[in-house]
């Protein structure tokens, strides 16, 4: 009989904010975890990119969104204030909109969703 592969650890969906998303960036061994457009993917398997030293390692804890549909990679392209707002992704064409969907399908097709993001204004709303 076919087998399963043994090696995907159980996955635990969770709701993560700002900053409880940080720490997931790859330093000291840890998972390597991005979010598009409110969803957060163990971008792990792709550490070379993501992680510490990577290309795209700004992303890595945080919400990659906007980078993404614009093409840069760089820290401008993030949100500064954790106890913000997320990124509404507003002033944003329609290229640039379906560039981010791209991104978004091959994350899809590639990782596994591990959570969903969420201000914390929201996330302290949820606990009330």
């Amino acid at each position: 009989p076919p087998s399963l592969p043994r090696e995907t650890p159980s996955t635990v969906f969770r709701t993560y904010t700002p900053h409880t998303l940080l720490p997931f960036n790859g330093e000291e061994n840890r998972p390597v975890y991005l979010a598009v457009r409110g969803r957060v993917f163990d971008v792990s398997p792709g550490r070379n990119f993501y992680g510490p030293g990577g290309p795209y390692s700004n992303f890595a804890g945080r919400d990659a969104s906007r980078g993404l549909a614009c093409g840069s990679f760089d820290e401008d392209m993030l949100t500064e204030d954790l106890n913000g707002p997320l990124d509404k992704l507003e002033g944003l064409d329609a290229e640039q909109m379906e560039a981010l969907q791209g991104w978004e399908e091959r994350f899809l097709e590639k990782y596994i969703v591990v959570g969903k993001l969420v201000s914390v204004q929201d996330y302290e709303a949820q606990k009330a």
